[in-house]
């Protein structure tokens, strides 16, 4: 049941949605047990962020949440990999992109819990 959010100061159109979409449903393989059948995704583009003091150089921050744990290699690997997505179809440098990771005990879905 993973889940990734992403915020960018750029726009984020409907095609560039659907890029980041087929992106993220192979990236999210690189976690142990994850796959696009459960994976949820949301985007906002044209967020107002700063960093580094900057509030015009473009820039990301991810958050995927989970149910449970994955080896700190894997996160490693899915981190690597984010970055990579978001110069590719964003356009922003992995040194401008935050990405947060949620272990999640409790995760509700169709009425239950897992």
């Amino acid at each position: 049941m993973p889940f990734i959010s992403t915020k960018t100061n750029k726009p984020v159109s409907d095609d560039t949605a659907k890029k980041l979409k087929e992106a993220y449903a192979s990236a999210i393989e690189l976690l142990p047990g994850k796959t696009e059948k459960w994976l949820m995704l949301s985007f906002e583009g044209e967020v107002k962020m700063a960093f580094h003091g900057d509030m015009d150089a473009p820039m990301a921050f991810l958050v995927v949440s989970l149910v449970g744990k994955a080896p700190g290699e894997a996160y490693d690997a899915l981190t690597k990999r984010l970055c990579e997505i978001m110069g590719d179809v964003l356009g922003i440098a992995s040194d401008m992109v935050y990405v947060k990771y949620e272990e999640v005990d409790h995760w509700g879905w169709n009425g239950i819990n897992f």
